[in-house]
């Protein structure tokens, strides 16, 4: 196998592709003295840009609440650009699904928690996420509806 035919995955920049925050009910919102709950919803999706070049983007939702009431919610786009070559198609799919967002998380779990903390609230560290279990569960729930 050549130099041009050995298989690399490198990773080309990293960024913040989409970021929001929310405090709908402020000021009010600073005097509960309950704890909200946190939800998380993630996304990630990849398209191929340029030979070889593949951007990759993980959407993380956040949503704090007290009973009815959103205390805040973040959203977070982040991106990165991938260089990948000489990978086998088969093998392409999950490792934009799988490997590109275990690379993008602990830099989402970071803009979350700055930005819930810029806000006026006690910092959120998301737990680690299984992104094969995710990417298993939509193979599966994919091959259910074909």
């Amino acid at each position: 196998m050549t130099a041009q035919e050995t298989p690399s995955f490198a990773i080309e920049k990293l960024y913040i592709k989409d970021l929001s925050l929310e405090v709908p009910n402020a000021p009010a919102i600073f005097l509960e003295h309950e704890a909200p709950e946190i939800g998380l919803q993630l996304q990630t999706g990849g398209l191929k840009v340029g030979d070889d070049i593949f951007e990759v983007t993980l959407t993380a939702t956040v949503t704090a609440k007290i009973g009815e009431k959103t205390v805040y919610l973040v959203e977070v786009g982040q991106a990165g650009l991938f260089r990948i070559r000489n990978i086998p198609e088969e093998n392409l799919e999950p490792l934009l699904a799988i490997a590109c967002p275990n690379i993008l998380f602990p830099y989402v779990r970071e803009v979350v928690s700055d930005c819930v903390t810029r806000a006026g609230f006690a910092p959120v560290v998301l737990q680690p996420v299984n992104f094969e279990a995710m990417y298993a569960a939509r193979q599966q729930e994919q091959a259910t509806t074909a």
